[in-house]
């Protein structure tokens, strides 16, 4: 007999999407209405949902649908830096570095990720400002820092992997600025326009693929076949993959097993001429932070309306209810306009115009939510921090796991126990914050 599965809450978003905002695209899906029936069902639509959605697309010539609670990009696929990073980045651990086995393990899997996003860039024809394989750069502003930086050297000497170190010469012309006093370049990773990536990746599969917005999922009736409900809408599936990441929970799985994790980032208005005269330096680059608790920094230049902008994203809240308030983001101001004050002294009169928070996913011990949860239902979630690349990664392998069954990749990515059950409250969520605060604080400079 089939149960009833109330889904506890569908995802609130806090403050714009500034990715998506700042993107002149009208395009839009319908919101899913009527009796819909369907071979597959994708539940959500960011990296997880949509690399599920194009790897089901190659593997069967099925009906699939995509449902995503909002509208395509308005999710944590619009929030987050714009980096897809192929090496070890475990926001969970004390520095970057872990065990050679297991870092060469996740250096594998997260290539293997952005390598079916490059080819989702290139089938559907994304230029270099969405999906730009530019490589990496970590910046030091300080001895901390560059200690940050000398330690993940001697690691990546030992996983055999390339970089180059970079002066505060070097530092300066490619960021216009003489903030960091020593970088690091490693070849592997991307940077994205992250919305426009998801809208494109979308209208890409819309001819493969029915996507629905505004359409979240309130109801499940798991059986054969599963029977959902949306304010609007009977979906009727075969089989389902929840691409959800931590809102996998509301739907009564992995019951207190999962970190849900807020960060916040600002993105100036457009730059005048003379203001992108003061700055200098490349037309679009990124520093990701030598301290894991730091600040990370973008410049992009304009695409399709957009105006060159600046980016800086900083702290970190946990939000076990998955949800944050304009309280919130107020509580970031002051310490994002130090940030970009401190770094862009020579545009210290321009305005952060856009000010948001995006939810991660992050399990006790750094492992996905991934597999088979019952008959015909999948799990993509819980990405630990790295939504671009491990949601890329497990929509893909999940899909993959429900056609093909254990593929060489499917089987690596499944290699991990479960995520480890977390601490009562409140001491979960005044540990833990207390503990980012206190790692802020040891920063110092990087932040």
């Amino acid at each position: 007999m089939s149960r009833t599965i109330k889904v506890s809450q569908v995802p609130k978003e806090t403050g714009p999407a500034a990715w998506n905002e700042i993107l002149d695209d009208s395009h839009s899906f319908p919101q899913a209405s009527g009796n819909i029936e369907t071979d597959w069902l994708v539940i959500g639509g960011g990296f997880a949902g949509i690399a599920a959605a194009r790897r089901l697309s190659q593997l069967t010539g099925d009906d699939i649908v995509l449902l995503e609670a909002c509208n395509m990009a308005e999710g944590p696929a619009g929030r987050n830096s714009g980096f897809m990073i192929d090496l070890p980045h475990d926001l969970n651990s004390e520095t970057y570095a872990g065990g050679t086995e297991a870092d060469l393990k996740q250096i594998m899997l997260n290539r293997a990720g952005i390598e079916f996003a490059a080819e989702m860039a290139r089938e559907f024809g994304m230029p270099e400002q969405v999906f730009d394989a530019c490589g990496r750069v970590t910046g030091a502003a300080s001895e901390r820092g560059i200690t940050h930086i000398d330690s993940y050297v001697k690691h990546l000497d030992g996983l055999g992997e390339s970089y180059k170190l970079l002066s505060a010469d070097d530092m300066q012309q490619r960021t216009g600025i003489s903030y960091y006093q020593k970088g690091l370049y490693t070849p592997g990773a991307v940077m994205i326009q992250p919305a426009a990536f998801i809208r494109q990746a979308a209208r890409g599969l819309s001819d493969k693929v029915r996507i629905f917005e505004q359409s979240p999922v309130i109801e499940m009736n798991p059986g054969e076949p599963h029977r959902f409900r949306t304010p609007k809408a009977r979906v009727r599936a075969k089989k389902v993959i929840l691409a959800v990441n931590g809102h996998v929970q509301s739907f009564g799985y992995f019951p207190r097993q999962l970190l849900h994790v807020f960060t916040y980032a600002s993105m100036t208005r457009a730059l005048m001429p003379e203001e992108l005269q003061r700055l200098g330096g490349e037309a679009d680059w990124g520093v990701l932070p030598a301290d894991p608790m730091g600040t990370t920094v973008r410049k992009t230049s304009d695409y399709l309306g957009s105006g060159d902008r600046l980016t800086v994203r900083n702290r970190f809240t946990l939000n076990q209810s998955m949800e944050i308030s304009q309280k919130d983001i107020d509580g970031i101001v002051k310490v994002h306009d130090k940030a970009f004050t401190s770094r862009f002294p020579m545009l210290a009169d321009v305005p952060l115009e856009h000010r948001w928070g995006g939810r991660l996913c992050l399990s006790l011990n750094s492992v996905p939510a991934f597999g088979e949860l019952e008959p015909g239902v999948w799990s993509a979630a819980c990405q630990n921090g790295l939504g671009t690349v491990k949601g890329t990664l497990s929509g893909m392998l999940a899909a993959e796991k429900a056609v093909l069954g254990d593929t060489e990749l499917v089987k690596e990515f499944s290699n991990y126990a479960e995520p480890k059950k977390l601490p009562v409250e409140p001491f979960l969520t005044l540990g833990a914050n207390a503990t980012m605060r206190w790692k802020e604080w040891m920063a110092g400079k990087e932040l």
